[in-house]
C-alpha cells in the first residue's frame, strides 16, 4: 500500500505546530488545569481566579513545577496531532475520490473530522490521562510517565475515554469552521490575485485570527464536558501526601458522579468555571498551531518530496549495482 504523501505532509506539519504551541503555553495550561479541577463551596475555594494558581507557585518557589508533565504532554500532543491531521487529510481525500465531488460540505466535514478525532482519542488516551495527573499533582510531587501509568490498572489509564470520544466534536467543529472560513478567504484572494502570481495562501496573522475564531466557537459549545473530563483524569490530592490513602481503592470517577458533584457545590455556573482560562489557552494554542502549520506545510511537503526522490534514486542505483 502506497504512502499518502500529502496526508503525511499535513500530519507532520500539524504535529510540529502542536509541539511548539504546547511548549510555549504549557505554564498557562498547568494553571488552567489546576483551577478547573477544584470543586468547593464558594466560601472554601482555594483559588478565586487563575492568577491565584500562578501566585501559589511563585510564593512556594515552585515556578518550574508549572512545567511538570511537559514531556508527556508534548509526546501526547505530537502523536495526537499527527494521527488527527493524517486521518483528517486521508479521509477527506478518500471522500472526494469516492464521491466525485470537488469540495466537502459542512456535514461531511464534521463526520470526517469526528472520525479522525475518535481515532486520535483511542490512541492517545493513556498519555492524556497521565499528563492530566502529572499537572494536577502537588507542586514538586509529580511522578514520571511510567510510574503514573503503572500505579493503577489498565482501565485507569483510559479514564475519561468515553467523554474524550464525545469531545471529538470539539476539533470537528473547530477544523470545520477553520476550513470553511479558510476556503472563503482563499476564494476571495484568488479573485483579486493575478493568474501568473505565486500560489495564494493565508498570511500568518489571518491564519491566527481564523484559528482563534474557530477554536472559540468549539470551546464554548463543549466546555461543560471539557471540565468534567479534566476532573475525571485529575490526580487525587490526598494521594500525593498519604501512602495509606493511596493504597485504599477509591470509587471510580464517572461522568455522572462528577456532574452531580459540580451541580451540588457550584450550581450551573460551576459547569463554566474556568472557561475564560480555557478559551485563552486553547485559542492561543490552536491559533499558534494552525499558524505554524500553514507556514511550515509547504516546506514539509518539499522535504518529503526530496526524501522520496532521494530514496527512489538510491533504490535505482542499488538495482543497477
Amino acid at each position: 500500500m502506497a504512502v499518502d504523501l500529502e496526508s503525511l505532509s499535513e500530519a507532520t506539519s500539524g504535529a510540529l505546530g502542536s509541539l511548539l504551541s504546547t511548549t510555549i503555553l504549557y505554564p498557562l495550561d498547568t494553571c488552567k488545569t489546576k483551577y478547573q479541577v477544584e470543586v468547593q463551596d464558594h466560601g472554601q475555594r482555594k483559588y478565586r481566579n487563575l492568577s491565584d494558581v500562578l501566585w501559589e507557585a511563585i510564593s512556594n518557589r515552585q515556578v518550574l513545577s508549572l512545567y511538570q508533565g511537559l514531556g508527556t504532554k508534548n509526546l501526547q500532543s505530537f502523536i495526537a496531532q499527527f494521527v488527527y491531521f493524517y486521518g483528517y487529510s486521508y479521509f477527506k481525500r478518500l471522500y472526494l475520490e469516492k464521491s466525485g465531488f470537488k469540495s466537502i460540505g459542512t456535514k461531511a466535514n464534521l463526520i470526517l473530522a469526528a472520525a479522525a478525532g475518535a481515532c486520535t482519542a483511542i490512541v492517545t488516551q493513556p498519555l492524556d490521562t497521565a499528563s492530566s495527573r502529572m499537572q494536577t499533582s502537588a507542586y514538586g510531587k509529580s511522578k514520571g510517565l511510567w510510574k503514573t501509568l503503572t500505579e493503577g490498572t489498565l482501565s485507569d489509564a483510559f479514564d475519561g475515554l468515553g467523554i474524550s470520544l464525545l469531545l471529538t466534536s470539539n476539533p470537528a467543529i473547530q477544523f470545520t469552521v477553520f476550513d470553511q472560513l479558510k476556503q472563503r478567504l482563499l476564494k476571495q484572494k484568488l479573485k483579486e490575485a493575478d493568474h501568473d502570481s505565486s500560489p495564494v495562501v493565508l498570511s500568518a496573522f489571518t491564519a491566527f485570527l481564523v484559528g482563534a475564531i474557530s477554536k472559540s466557537v468549539a470551546t464554548i459549545l463543549t466546555y461543560p464536558a471539557i471540565r468534567c473530563k479534566v476532573m475525571i483524569q485529575a490526580s487525587d490530592p490526598d494521594e500525593d501526601d498519604d501512602k495509606t490513602k493511596r493504597a485504599q481503592r477509591k470509587p471510580r470517577k464517572t461522568v455522572s458522579s462528577v456532574f452531580c458533584n459540580i451541580w451540588k457545590k457550584e450550581g450551573i455556573p460551576g459547569f463554566f468555571k474556568g472557561i475564560e482560562a480555557q478559551i485563552t489557552k486553547t485559542v492561543l494554542s490552536s491559533a499558534l498551531l494552525l499558524m505554524i502549520k500553514e507556514k511550515i506545510s509547504a516546506t514539509t511537503w518539499v522535504l518529503i518530496l526530496a526524501i522520496q526522490r532521494y530514496l527512489l534514486l538510491t533504490r535505482g542505483k542499488l538495482k543497477k549495482a
